[in-house]
């Protein structure tokens, strides 16, 4: 009986990274890669930074080129998932009266923008951040001297801040800690990239929330919890994602803050496989977790792509991202929601440090500012050393990292 073949569902990074690597490992049955928007996958960070500031286009940033996939006969359809029917083994697209069969399925369909639950939020020229055409909406409204309110200052917030006073718009950042990736990085280095901002510009009014967006017809002003009230031209809302679920969960498949996957990316469903942004990973080194990232994107897809061709390896990557803001890049390694001790091993004051994240005395995770080197390919760099500890949750002691003559590989053996 011939092959129904493999059907992708998300046409982003994740799903694109699947599809070539099924060609790659030899794969020649059916590949079918759904997304609902146009053009080929590719990968977003730019967005927010070079591409948005109109510095570089998107070549670099394709997956593969858009004929590629043509002459590698995988098949791409602009479309939205109505339903995944398991029992049948069917996806139903809407608009379709003809289901596409599949013999595995992998859903890859990443997150949505979350909304702001709070008056005004859809008024016009209050704008998210995810795909390129809303980022065309906002390169069209930020002019130079304009005025934008950016809402939250995690990983898009920041970038955008910072794109956007590259720009020449003048901004206003309204974060709910002390500043920018506190969240994530720490009220230390939370403090010291909020410092950044305001030197650059930014009017940062931290421990703040926005209550309602206001205007006639359009955003004209944002009020915070604090009673300030902001004047704009527009506003941008980087307040997180939530994973795309819904039809995973109408499908039986098992959800909990994403779909859940064990080790080699396979749900509760035969025969059903998810990645990227929307699964819920059994990581063996982090326990369960979902990652937002673009590194994870690439690899997880390529992973499950291997796993739905047999491959029994875990997918356990060390979990890593990077942020540039100005001149200033931040890396991290590793995965840590809470944390006992942040250690410094260079300087705040002069923002050039590691720090790492420890929980009963052992590493999990590990940041860079403007030091470290790419934790990917810099093999001679202190980030790329520090892997190890994440890797193996060495324990050591905080005076021994902090000290500027420990060899980092040293420990990580």
């Amino acid at each position: 009986m011939a092959s129904a073949g493999i059907v992708i569902i998300g046409a982003g990074m994740c799903g694109g990274n699947a599809a070539v690597t099924l060609r790659e490992e030899g794969y020649r049955e059916r590949v079918v890669l759904v997304g609902d928007e146009p053009g080929a996958p590719f990968g977003r960070p730019p967005l927010s930074k070079t591409y948005f500031r109109d510095e570089e286009d998107l070549t670099a940033w394709m997956v593969k080129p858009a004929n590629w996939y043509e002459e590698n006969d995988v098949e791409r359809l602009q479309a939205r998932v109505e339903a995944i029917d398991t029992q049948a083994r069917e996806v139903v697209l809407e608009g379709s009266r003809k289901p596409i069969a599949f013999d595995r399925v992998l859903i890859a369909s990443g997150g949505r923008n979350l909304r702001l639950a709070v008056p005004g939020a859809d008024l016009p020229g209050v704008l998210g951040l995810r795909t390129l055409a809303d980022c065309e909406a906002i390169k069209e409204v930020a002019v130079p001297g304009s005025h934008a309110v950016v809402v939250g200052m995690g990983f898009i917030g920041s970038e955008m801040a910072a794109s956007l006073r590259q720009r020449g718009v003048r901004v206003t950042a309204v974060v709910s800690g002390v500043g920018p990736l506190a969240r994530v990085l720490g009220d230390a280095v939370g403090s010291v990239m909020a410092a950044i901002h305001r030197e650059k510009g930014v009017e940062t009014l931290v421990d703040d929330r926005v209550v309602a967006f206001m205007g006639a017809g359009r955003v004209e002003r944002v009020l915070t919890s604090r009673g300030a009230i902001v004047q704009c031209d527009f506003a941008v809302t980087g307040t997180g994602i939530e994973p795309a679920v819904a039809v995973a969960r109408a499908s039986g498949i098992a959800i909990d803050d994403g779909i859940m996957v064990d080790e080699r990316c396979r749900t509760n469903v035969a025969a059903v496989y998810a990645a990227g942004d929307v699964a819920s990973q059994r990581h063996p080194i982090f326990g369960r977790v979902r990652v937002e990232h673009y590194n994870n994107a690439e690899r997880q897809g390529r992973a499950a792509a291997r796993s739905m061709l047999g491959a029994t390896e875990p997918y356990d990557d060390l979990l890593s991202f990077w942020s540039d803001q100005y001149e200033h890049a931040v890396e991290y390694v590793g995965q840590a929601p809470r944390w006992d001790q942040f250690v410094v091993r260079g300087s705040l004051e002069q923002r050039r440090l590691l720090g790492f994240y420890l929980g009963a005395g052992r590493v999990l995770a590990v940041m860079g500012l403007n030091r470290g080197g790419d934790p990917e390919l810099d093999e001679g760099g202190e980030l790329f050393a520090a892997k190890a500890l994440v890797r193996n949750r060495v324990e050591v002691s905080p005076g021994v990292l902090e000290d500027e003559a420990t060899d980092l590989r040293g420990l990580g053996r």
